[in-house]
Parts: C-alpha cells; sequence; structure tokens
C-alpha cells in the first residue's frame, strides 16, 4: 500500500465497458506526514471508498489494484482502498485528518 493525497478528478464519458460506474480520482504519492513528494508523477486511480479531493488516502497499483470488490476482473492499475484518518509513527501522530481541514 501506498500514500497519497487526492489532487484531482478525471472524468471520462467514453471508457471500456468494464469501467462504467468507476469513479476516477488522481492522486500524488505522500510521505507519512501528508507532504507531497516532489519528483512523483500523478496517479489515476479508481476510488473504492468515496474519497474527495484534499484527502489522504492508501492506494495500491498494479495486480493488488484488481483485488478489491469494485476492481475485481477490471482493467485498473491503481485503486484507491483507505481514507486516512491518523498516522501515528512511534508515538508520535504524523498526520491527523481531523487537524488538516
Amino acid at each position: 500500500m501506498l500514500i497519497g493525497k487526492v489532487i484531482g478528478t478525471v472524468v471520462s464519458t467514453r471508457k471500456e465497458d468494464t469501467l462504467q460506474g468507476l469513479k476516477f480520482l488522481l492522486l500524488r504519492a505522500t510521505d507519512e506526514t501528508g507532504k507531497l513528494k516532489a519528483k512523483d508523477d500523478p496517479v489515476v486511480a479508481a476510488d473504492a471508498v468515496g474519497a474527495g479531493i484534499g484527502e489522504l488516502v492508501l492506494y495500491a497499483t498494479g495486480s493488488a489494484s484488481r483485488q478489491t470488490h469494485l476492481t475485481d476482473e477490471r482493467p485498473v492499475d491503481a485503486v484507491i482502498m483507505a481514507i486516512v484518518d491518523i498516522i501515528d509513527k512511534g508515538d508520535k501522530v504524523s498526520y491527523n485528518k481531523a487537524e488538516s481541514e
């Protein structure tokens, strides 16, 4: 799993039939504090959990991205599978969603 921040949406009115009904979001990788990694390119991910712009999320890429109920047997290479509330690193909270809003 990777940590990323939702930075936008991707709208596609024409797509492969098996992709119908999927919401696509644009992500950038972050560190454990939610800070964007400078050199990482954006990733388009299918949203399996209802994430929104600005949220910190957990996502998977490659074959693992086809392991959710929503993406099973679909041609996706990235999926958002969780919205992050808190990251606790060594008894220190490095990210807290409630404090970042």
